[in-house]
């Protein structure tokens, strides 16, 4: 037991967060993160099972630069091009 202290005040803080996670982690707020290994340079990475690479593999996040190079791969990378108005489509379409 807990001396010197209310049984009710021992049940309070047993975990925190992460530091740069936003998910709460048991044991309290230590120095580097076990998921990530925040705040080093380099991501830690355990290549231990194949289920927690896929939880932080490319197309878990964001993606905000890779979205745009998809899109664009799709579209066979046109640039400085416009596109033909629907008006002017339908104009030649009804004169055929």
């Amino acid at each position: 037991g807990v001396s010197g202290k209310n049984i009710g005040d021992s049940h309070t803080e047993n975990r925190a967060l992460s530091i740069s996670w936003n998910f709460a982690k048991k044991g309290g707020r230590e120095q580097t993160c076990a998921s990530c290994g925040y705040p080093a340079a380099k991501k830690c990475v355990y290549q231990w099972s194949i289920k927690a690479i896929r939880r932080s593999t490319t197309g878990t996040g964001r993606m905000r630069h890779l979205k745009k190079i998809q899109h664009r791969f799709k579209n066979g990378f046109r640039e400085g091009t416009v596109a033909v108005s629907q008006k002017k489509r339908t104009q030649s379409a009804a004169s055929n």
